[in-house]
């Protein structure tokens, strides 16, 4: 019998084998990369517990009312976090990290926290101190009056309701419930807030306030009352050390003096008296009715200077229509403020246009000043009243309780009335100067001088058709005009006129020269004076420049044409320096000032003698008679009769005139 071959299995060897080697390799790596540093056990937990630090006494009942409390009492004192809370007595529940206190509760943390009432609970693991009958939580300088509080220490805020009181210096807060944060050191209170001092009381329904700055944030419709002022807004803080408030949401401050003042934005300081407003400004003065609106005005009370711009407007509200008046800048500056003989100027420039039903006007710049109740415009000023328009280089007008008394036209005065819709037909008058008198708001009197051109119509009563135009020239023209607006008489010194059919009007007698009719420039609203029209190029007015005679010269050049040139002779030496008006144009040569007190003082040396060219033949006589009996009485009606032969006309001149005027 055979012996049978076995084989062993060396299969599983080589698995054991295979992982020797792979452990031992990746030891070998593993400590290739050097010791693995293993630091310290960092602590992961804090201790939450609530300590009871002493008791005189402690006891607990398993079948009482509080099984699982211990009652200690006798100086009591918990410790919880940094915060120390002591009382009469306690139940201490140890199992719910949490306590109750009685009597004479007192909480202390830091140096700065101190909280005391009646009653606490306190529950250690949200820490939350819920405290209640007469608590006061004293933060700093601060304290904080309440019934009930919760104070949570994790936030570091305490919840007050059923009424609180904050005092911290000179303010006293009270409201129905707020809160209190001792991080922040700030307080919010809510329904029911008014915040007191010496200098204000502040009354709302919100209100947050920030102990380090005394600053005030009211929120809601609130009011602030100070010495001279009251605020009203829902959106503004307060500072209550200086008085300064930063208004929002239209807000409004009121003075005592009738001023007002409203914006979107406001900054009032009641210790300087100074407001800035932004957007939407109104500043309303009640007692003179008037007002500024403006995107930004600018006011201070002490010194009555303000200011108004961007889409400035001027309301005059005094009388039963308004006058709305626009410039570009606007500034009121008050002269003897804060006196009896206090009186305002309102300047307006440039582009200032304004309107009232009755009225409407454009210029440059203005000014008006109340201690006359003048309104003057300057530069291009432009006036409309129903069909009539005035121009001129300045336009005066003198007011009594914003109605018109007197106006005075100075430089190219042109009036201009339209007299029917075709506007074809325009009575016109040009002159140097015009003058106007109103008696009621109507026009009575009108008086043009110096150049005086004229054009009007005649009209049929019956039907009130045109019939006639009238051209006249004169140098004086006065109209009077009934309560009815009718012409009364007009009066003219020597004048020239021409009466045309109105079939038969020459072309050119329909418009004087520099006839202009503005109304595409005429504001038609009150929101029309915000956008300015310029007058079509080249229509502008240009000044006239005022021309002064030479009167040294003309002393000059007379006494060499009387004498022969060179020829100074000592009776004419008055004449060259100027002094005609003594009536010294020679010793003894006219006798006695003749000169100054006969025809020179009726205007006719002037206009008369000179006007016509004829100084040369009037003084012939005076001449020869000079140059045959110097020093002698010359006979005065050598001048005479040189005036009265010439046809020029003869104004009269006063003699006060003649003399300021420097001959």
């Amino acid at each position: 019998m055979k012996k049978k071959r076995t084989y062993k299995n060396y299969n599983g060897h080589r698995t054991i084998l295979v992982i020797v080697l792979c452990f031992f390799v990746v030891c070998w790596m593993s400590g290739a990369k050097g010791p693995v540093k293993r630091g310290r056990a960092k602590k992961t937990t804090e201790d939450t517990r609530v300590y009871l630090e002493h008791a005189d006494e402690l006891s607990y009942d398993i079948y009482g009312k509080h099984p699982d409390a211990q009652f200690v009492k006798g100086k009591v004192a918990f410790l919880h976090k940094g915060a120390r809370l002591t009382c009469d007595s306690a139940l201490y529940y140890q199992q719910t990290n949490s306590f109750e206190a009685f009597s004479n509760v007192k909480m202390k943390q830091g140096d700065t926290l101190t909280l005391t009432a009646e009653y606490a609970y306190y529950d250690g693991n949200d820490e939350m101190l819920e405290v209640r009958r007469n608590v006061i939580l004293t933060h700093r300088k601060s304290k904080l009056y309440c019934d009930s509080l919760n104070y949570d220490r994790l936030y570091s805020v305490g919840y007050f309701f059923d009424g609180g009181r904050l005092i911290d210096g000179d303010n006293r807060l009270t409201s129905d419930w707020g809160q209190y944060s001792t991080a922040d050191k700030e307080a919010v209170f809510y329904y029911n807030v008014n915040l007191k001092n010496s200098k204000s009381v502040t009354k709302g329904d919100t209100l947050y306030y920030d102990t380090q700055t005394s600053m005030a944030h009211v929120v809601g419709p609130s009011e602030i009352k100070m010495k001279d002022d009251i605020v009203i807004t829902e959106n503004g803080y307060y500072n209550s050390k200086t008085d300064r408030t930063e208004l929002f949401s239209r807000s409004t401050v009121k003075r005592k003096d009738g001023k007002t003042i409203t914006a979107d934005s406001l900054y009032h300081d009641s210790q300087t008296g100074i407001s800035e407003g932004f957007s939407g400004v109104i500043f309303d003065d009640t007692i003179n009715k008037t007002m500024f609106l403006g995107d930004y005005v600018y006011y201070d009370e002490n010194s009555g200077y303000g200011m108004a711009t961007r889409n400035a407007i001027a309301v005059d509200y005094s009388q039963g229509d308004s006058l709305y008046a626009h410039g570009d800048t606007m500034k009121l500056i008050s002269y003897h403020h804060q006196t009896d003989s206090v009186y305002r100027k309102v300047f307006a420039y440039p582009h200032v246009r304004m309107f009232r039903k009755d009225l409407q006007a454009v210029c440059d710049s203005m000014v008006m000043n109340s201690v006359d109740s003048t309104l003057k415009m300057y530069k291009d000023p432009i006036m409309w009243s129903e069909g009539k328009q005035v121009l001129g280089e300045e336009i005066q007008l003198f007011m009594n309780d914003s109605t018109i008394r007197f106006a005075h036209v100075i430089g190219q005065a042109f009036s201009i009335e339209k007299m029917d819709e075709d506007s074809l037909h325009f009575n016109q008058i040009s002159s140097k100067e015009m003058m106007s008198w109103f008696e009621g708001g109507q026009l009575r009197k009108n008086q043009a001088q110096g150049n005086v051109k004229t054009i009007f119509y005649m009209m049929d009563d019956a039907d009130s058709t045109l019939i006639a135009l009238n051209y006249l020239e004169t140098d004086t023209m006065r109209m009077f005009l009934t309560p009815q607006r009718k012409m009364e008489k007009v009066s003219a010194v020597k004048h020239e006129g021409t009466m045309y059919p109105i079939s038969q009007i020459p072309p050119d007698k329909y418009r004087l020269p520099n006839f202009a009719w503005f109304d595409y420039v005429r504001p038609k609203s009150k929101d029309d004076i915000l956008v300015w029209i310029p007058k079509a190029g080249g229509s502008e007015l240009k000044i006239e420049r005022r021309r002064e005679a030479p009167l040294q010269n003309l002393g000059k050049k007379l006494a060499e044409k009387v004498l022969g040139e060179g020829t100074k002779p000592e009776g004419l030496k008055s004449l060259g320096e100027g002094k005609l008006g003594e009536g010294k144009l020679g010793n003894g040569v006219l006798g006695e000032g003749k000169l100054g007190e006969g025809k020179l003082g009726e205007g006719k040396l002037g206009e008369g003698v000179l006007g016509e060219g004829k100084l040369g033949e009037g003084l012939k006589g005076l001449e020869q008679n000079i140059g045959e009996q110097k020093g002698e009485e010359q006979n005065p009606d050598a001048m005479s009769s040189v005036a009265s032969n010439s046809d020029a006309p003869k104004p009269v001149v006063q003699k006060n005139d003649l003399k300021e005027g420097g001959q």
